[in-house]
């Protein structure tokens, strides 16, 4: 029983945000941590984020029976009645939302609603299924962990949190391309208008390059606007150069799509983990004098 509805809520995608959450945090706590906020903040987004994957199981339902990669989801293959996960999912976004609204902060709890507000209304009921531009609108509530994390520390939506915000925003794009590529016939026998399937693996793979150009660029703005040190740059530079050359490698001839697709997948699992956890520890002591953005 207890498995069903761990598995309705994706683990691998809350603990994907729980690092990007934990990042945004501590490079805005600059090493004055305060240990019951982290947790309540932590815990608290884990849940939105939960709660949002199941209602987004309920909604996806149809579209998750035709795609070999999610037919035995608990919604799909009826070891969870609809229902039960839309109520699960309920309950989990009471909860978290109440405890980030105790322990955090009214910027923390909006970012949060405005994360869970698009993916499961604009993204979920609607984009995903008319548009080609839905990946590009999932990739901002794909975006909004960090700022959370970032948020309830500082309170305030500052620079620090608009470039976080825009990182993780372009990252999501070649992410996601990757993934409709590798994963083309799922996509194509749901009808899902992935910029792959709606107009072709090659424009799908000049995006993902330029995609990776400016999300390399945009991550360079933490040390140079001071949040982050040498060793962020570094990080960044190195590992967004070679996610790059990577992507400059689909167009060999002898490419195979798919295992390239592939590696760009698993590649930028990779990158984002090794800057999340790179501007945790390489914080600035002394916080940037910016114009905050209120």
């Amino acid at each position: 029983m207890f498995r069903r509805y761990l598995q309705v809520t994706k683990p691998g995608i809350i603990f994907g945000n729980l690092i990007s959450v934990a990042g945004g945090f501590l490079l805005a706590s600059r090493g004055d941590v305060n240990g019951w906020l982290m947790v309540a903040t932590l815990v608290g987004l884990s849940l939105v984020v939960a709660s949002g994957c199941a209602i987004n199981n309920c909604i996806d339902r149809d579209i998750d029976a035709r795609m070999q990669r999610t037919q035995k989801r608990v919604t799909v293959t009826g070891e969870m009645s609809l229902l039960a996960a839309l109520s699960h999912g309920i309950v989990l976004g009471v909860a978290g939302f109440a405890l980030l609204a105790v322990y955090t902060n009214a910027m923390a709890v909006f970012f949060a609603a405005l994360g869970y507000v698009v993916y499961v209304g604009l993204y979920s009921l609607y984009m995903k299924r008319h548009s080609v531009y839905g990946t590009l609108v999932g990739s901002l509530s794909g975006a909004v962990p960090p700022v959370v994390g970032y948020c309830a520390v500082t309170g305030q939506f500052d620079a620090g949190a608009a470039i976080l915000l825009t990182m993780f925003s372009l990252w999501q794009m070649p992410h996601s391309y990757a993934i409709a590529i590798f994963r083309f016939d799922d996509y194509k026998a749901a009808n899902i208008p992935v910029l792959p399937v709606a107009q072709g693996i090659e424009k799908a793979k000049l995006h993902i390059m330029l995609y990776i150009a400016v999300y390399a660029l945009v991550t360079m703005l933490l040390p140079i606007s001071g949040y982050t040190g040498v060793a962020f740059m570094a990080v960044t530079c190195i590992s967004s150069f070679w996610w790059l050359l990577m992507a400059l490698r689909g167009y060999r001839r002898d490419t195979n799509v798919v295992g390239w697709a592939r590696q760009i997948f698993a590649y930028s699992i990779l990158n984002i983990t090794a800057l999340s956890l790179t501007m945790a520890l390489d914080y600035q002591s002394i916080a940037p004098q910016f114009v905050m953005l209120n």
